[in-house]
């Protein structure tokens, strides 16, 4: 959103989650949040396969994103997550797929990008603070969608982990972000970039914004 609002001290955006699918397609893949409809059936004839590849990886989101739904329409609901640390850590642990199984090699004694430590840190975080309820809100206030392209025109970078939600293609990238400063590929880590491969993400951090010093 700062991209979108481009206030003259910003100098370019990154972003490991790119808000880059063209409308029409993602208020299509949207339609399958239900179950009963099949968008991929539907997908413009035009696609690329990566394109096409990107649209079964948000069709597949969306039919497993319960929480999200949740969260967007009853954040208040959760009020329950504030009783039971171990209800607050199942609702969090949930989040995605590729995350999810990460949490559980972590607990299995197969630590990736996380170890169990971080993982209950993070949860604890959030239950001493009694956050669970209000960090759900954002869900409920935000108006957009989550991966339709927003308009950004100022200097872009996008780094793709390989486990995120949607992987990028470069050509809708290019689309979505016409000052397209970076865009790279990682060959590891997931949604929670940041907290699972950190040096990956500062060195990528840096690459993005070197041209922009």
């Amino acid at each position: 959103m700062l991209g979108v609002q481009a206030p003259p001290e910003l100098a370019g955006i990154h972003t490991n989650m790119p808000c880059v699918v063209p409308p029409d397609v993602d208020a299509l893949l949207q339609t399958g949040i239900t179950g009963v409809n099949n968008p991929l059936a539907d997908l413009p004839s035009g696609l690329s396969a990566e394109e096409r590849a990107a649209c079964e990886r948000i069709d597949f989101f969306w039919k497993h994103s319960a929480y999200a739904l949740i969260m967007t329409t009853r954040p208040e609901t959760l009020t329950a997550l504030a009783d039971s640390p171990v209800g607050l850590a199942t609702f969090m642990l949930d989040h995605d797929a590729a995350s999810l199984d990460l949490i559980c090699a972590a607990f299995a004694g197969r630590p990736g990008g996380l170890s169990r430590d971080d993982i209950l840190d993070n949860v604890t975080l959030y239950w001493l603070t009694n956050t669970g309820v209000s960090s759900a809100r954002l869900y409920a206030q935000n108006a957009l969608s989550f991966f339709a392209a927003k308009g950004v025109q100022v200097p872009a970078a996008v780094s793709q982990f390989p486990d995120e939600i949607l992987l990028a293609p470069r050509s809708w990238a290019e689309r979505a972000y016409p000052n397209l400063i970076h865009y790279n590929t990682l060959d590891r880590g997931g949604h929670f970039a940041a907290w699972e491969q950190p040096e990956l993400f500062a060195q990528e951090m840096r690459a993005a914004f070197r041209s922009l010093r």
